[in-house]
């Protein structure tokens, strides 16, 4: 069980560092583009989209290695076991739209809950910051 929370929670600090430093170099670089101001945030979308994908590829990268490892549990279901499969299953369960073709068992349970709440609040947290990048450079000009 202490092993569990440790793995869960090594794997949530890192998805959230990244998520912290993609939005602290897009808000340190967006002001210095020589760009429309309108198009800045543009660049802020793909900068958080880019970031979401890398925590997702951080979730996969850690169901494809419990997975393969004895005592975590499993991925059942619509999956063969490959790397791509648990990418997928991470995007579904990041994002909570969960279409339920993939499902954990044993303990793989608990990093697929922590993911849910952590895409939420990463999801809610990009959704805050391009409404406030919007407001400092999105001109009506």
């Amino acid at each position: 069980m202490l092993t569990d929370f440790l793995i869960n929670s090594l794997v949530v600090t890192v998805a959230v560092l990244i998520h912290y430093e993609a939005l602290y170099r897009i808000t340190l670089y967006i002001p210095k583009m020589n760009i429309k101001h309108r198009y800045r945030i543009v660049v802020g979308v793909f900068g958080a989209l880019i970031a979401h994908a890398c925590e997702v590829w951080v979730f996969a990268l850690a169901y494809y290695c419990m997975h393969r490892a004895d005592g975590w549990g499993k991925l059942v279901g619509n999956f063969n076991g490959s790397f791509m499969d648990c990418v997928y299953f991470s995007f579904t369960v990041f994002s909570t739209v969960g279409f339920g073709d993939i499902e954990p068992e044993g303990s793989l349970r608990y990093l697929t809950g922590i993911e849910s709440l952590t895409g939420l609040v990463l999801i809610t947290w990009s959704a805050s910051f391009l409404y406030f990048e919007m407001q400092r450079h999105w001109r009506t000009s």
